[in-house]
């Protein structure tokens, strides 16, 4: 009994120790497996931060993309090829004399040519029995205007009207009582007008008979030249200011009476050796420029003016007869250079 119990016991125990055994070499696989993932994993992590990184797009790209046509220089100058200049609306003309004409600008008023203004008054008082003729009416000369009963005799008598016009005023109605003292009917015949201008007294001194005068409407193009005809001899002793007159043609009926308008009178011409129109120039630097074609590109030159008419500008300093100058265009000329000194463009 006793050594059947030895030998199951070595037989367990044999049992438990092969267990053991493959326990263990299971363990050691397992390890050595742990250990062979975790290194590949480590190598593939420094293989990752070993390769190379994506080239960041260098200064050239930006300087090839930034390339939209102007150059400037370090001395102020824009290059510009024709085709640029074309693209852009850049036109050069070469300075050269002009004429300047320096005008007075005055307040004036449009009113009835006095000289083709007719007043009709009836020969004799009485009833008016029939009115024949409104305001605005075009009547004809020798138009019956009205019938009146004379007071005196009782018998009826035409009022006709001597001068071709436009009735601007009416006095009369059928039944009323017309009289000698007023008006009947007021024609004026619009086809001249006059402008009466308001010469201020310091303007005396300049303001003459047959200097020629523009007249213009708000801020419209003028619409007629005419001449000075007359001035008043006196002041007005309310306005402290004279008058002077213009004739003005109206067959389209275009002036109408009572119409604000402004008078350019001319009161010097000059010739001038060199004049530029307004759109050659710019403001550069808080300086008056133009924009000048030289062997290093279009430069900023500035200029001194003098006298000026409209858009036309005398350059008294700056500018010689015969300079290639930008006519027209010199704001985007202007704009690459501010570009320029803001280190927006081309100099990094």
């Amino acid at each position: 009994m006793v050594k059947r119990i030895t030998w199951s016991a070595c037989l367990l125990f044999l049992l438990a120790l092969f267990a053991l055994l493959d326990a263990v070499g299971t363990f050691s696989e397992v390890s050595a497996d742990q250990d062979t993932h975790e290194h590949s994993e480590g190598d593939g992590h420094d293989h990752a931060s070993e390769q190379p990184k994506a080239e960041t797009p260098g200064h050239d790209d930006h300087d090839d993309h930034s390339d939209h046509g102007g150059e400037s220089d370090e001395h102020g100058a824009v290059r510009l090829s024709q085709a640029e200049m074309d693209e852009f609306g850049i036109i050069l003309d070469v300075a050269g004399p002009g004429t300047i004409v320096s005008t007075l600008e005055l307040p004036g008023e449009v009113v009835p040519n006095a000289d083709r203004l007719a007043h009709i008054v009836p020969r004799f008082p009485g009833i008016a029995t029939e009115v024949r003729a409104r305001i605005g009416d075009y009547v004809r000369k020798g138009e019956v205007l009205a019938i009146i009963e004379s007071d005196e005799s009782l018998a009826p008598f035409e009022v006709k009207t001597l001068i071709s016009g436009t009735i601007i005023a009416k006095h009369i109605t059928m039944g009323e009582a017309a009289s000698r003292d007023r008006d009947a009917f007021v024609i004026a015949d619009l086809s001249s007008v006059w402008v009466d201008v308001t010469v201020y007294q310091r303007d005396l001194g300049i303001v003459k008979v047959g200097q020629q005068a523009q007249v213009f409407v708000g801020h419209q193009l003028a619409h007629e030249t005419g001449t000075i005809s007359y001035i008043t001899p006196i002041v007005d002793e309310h306005s402290r200011t004279a008058t002077a007159r213009l004739v003005l043609p109206n067959s389209e009926s275009f002036w109408r009476p009572g119409m604000f308008v402004t008078v350019g009178v001319t009161v010097e011409t000059a010739d001038v050796p060199v004049a530029v129109p307004g759109t050659a120039l710019q403001t550069y630097e808080d300086v008056t420029v133009v924009f000048i074609e030289t062997d290093e590109g279009l430069k900023p030159q500035p200029v001194v003016l003098g006298r000026y008419h409209q858009n036309l500008y005398e350059v008294v300093e700056g500018l010689q007869p015969g300079d290639r100058y930008v006519r027209t265009g010199g704001f985007t000329l202007k704009a690459e250079l501010e570009k320029e000194a803001f280190g927006d463009g081309h100099a990094h």
